[in-house]
C-alpha cells in the first residue's frame, strides 16, 4: 500500500471534498459527505510528484480535541480541500510536523510527530485504516514544558549524516534545540535574542545547517539560519520588515526542485489562511508572489505541515 497522499481518487466514489473560491470548504453540497483523511488517494511523493503537485497540506488541532485538516493547491486563488476533523488529544498548545510514511511491509499508513499538552512533550502516532477514522496513540516524552509558546521540528534523513531536530519558543526569550535522542531529546543549549518572536517554522534541512522561518509580534519575517555545529550561531536575515502580524502559524512545504517553498500564514483570531510562494530564502531579495485568501476555515490553536517522512525542505 502506498502512503495516502491525500485528495483525487475519492471523487469517483461520491465522496467528494468542498472545494470553493470563497467560503469554508466544509460547506459541502446538501447529502454530500466531507470525506475522511484516511480514505483519500494512495501516492507515494516523490521530488517529481512534489513539483507538479505544489500543495500545501494543513494540519490543526482544535480545543475540541480534533484535528482538521486541509489541502491547500497553489493557485489564484488558491483552492482547498477540507477533510472531516477526527478525534485526536484535548488540551493541545503546539504541535510539529507531521511526518508521513509506511511499515516495512507497506501494508499500512501512519503518522507521527510531537506536540504540547499543557506542560507536556507529546509524541503521537496516528494509524490509517483501510477503513474508518485514523487511530491515534500518545506517549509522554518529558515534563517541564509549560513556558514554551511554540515548536517546530527539523527531520533530514535524506542521506548521511542524518539529524532529527526540535526547536522551542521560551518564554524567556530564548530558541532552545533538541536532537532525537533514543525515545527522549537531549538539550543542545539555547540562542538568545528572540524575546519579540511569535511564530516558527521549519523551512530548510540539510547535512550542514536547519533554517527556519519565524515572524515578530510586530510583523517582520525572518529566516534564522542554524549551523548543526553546537558552537556555531545562528545567522538572521530579515525578508520583510512588516506585514506578516496577523500569523500565529505558517506552515511551509516544499515546491520543485530549485527550493521554492509554498507558505499557508494562518490568523488564530480569525480562522483564516493566506497562501504565499518563496522562491529561495534570500534576505529582502526573496521573491515572494501571493495567491490570496484560502477558502477554508481554520479553527485550530496551531497549524503545521503533513509531509512525506523522505522529503527534505530546501527553501534556503
Amino acid at each position: 500500500m502506498k502512503l495516502q497522499r491525500l485528495a483525487l481518487a475519492v471523487a469517483g466514489a461520491g465522496m467528494l471534498a468542498a472545494t470553493a473560491a470563497s467560503g469554508p470548504a466544509l460547506a459541502a453540497t446538501q447529502g454530500e459527505p466531507t470525506p475522511s483523511w484516511a480514505k483519500s488517494a494512495a501516492q507515494q511523493p516523490s521530488a517529481k510528484a512534489v513539483a507538479e503537485a505544489c500543495v500545501n497540506t494543513v494540519i490543526w488541532p482544535t480545543v475540541a480535541g480534533t484535528v482538521g485538516v486541509a489541502e491547500v493547491t497553489a493557485a489564484k486563488p488558491p483552492r482547498a480541500d477540507q477533510y472531516v476533523p477526527f478525534n485526536f488529544a484535548a488540551d493541545v498548545r503546539s504541535m510539529t510536523t507531521w511526518y508521513l510514511a509506511s511499515n516495512s511491509s507497506g501494508t499500512q499508513d501512519f503518522a507521527y510527530g510531537l506536540f504540547l499538552q499543557n506542560g507536556n512533550l507529546m509524541r503521537h502516532t496516528t494509524v490509517f485504516p483501510d477503513e474508518g477514522d485514523p487511530r491515534v496513540t500518545t506517549t509522554k516524552v518529558g515534563a517541564g514544558w509549560t513556558a514554551f509558546k511554540a515548536v517546530a521540528t527539523s527531520n533530514y534523513n535524506v542521506a548521511a549524516p542524518v539529524h532529527s531536530y526540535l526547536y522551542g519558543l521560551n518564554t524567556d526569550g530564548k530558541l532552545y534545540r533538541y536532537a532525537k535522542n533514543g525515545t527522549g531529546y537531549k538539550n543542545l543549549g539555547n540562542f538568545g535574542g528572540f524575546a519579540a518572536f511569535k511564530a516558527l517554522t521549519v523551512i530548510s534541512e540539510t547535512p550542514t545547517y536547519d533554517t527556519l522561518l519565524m515572524t515578530t509580534k510586530a510583523g517582520a519575517l525572518y529566516t534564522i539560519h542554524i549551523p548543526i555545529t553546537a558552537a556555531a550561531k545562528p545567522v538572521v536575515k530579515v525578508i520583510q520588515a512588516s506585514g506578516w502580524s496577523a500569523f500565529e502559524s505558517l506552515v511551509t512545504q516544499r515546491c520543485g526542485v530549485r527550493g521554492g517553498t509554498l507558505v499557508v500564514g494562518i490568523d488564530h483570531d480569525t480562522n483564516t489562511g493566506y497562501q504565499y510562494a518563496f522562491g529561495k530564502a534570500n534576505g529582502k531579495a526573496t521573491v515572494i508572489t501571493s495567491y490570496g485568501k484560502v477558502p477554508a476555515t481554520f479553527d485550530g490553536v496551531s497549524h503545521v505541515a503533513a509531509t512525506w517522512y523522505k522529503d527534505q525542505l530546501i527553501g534556503e
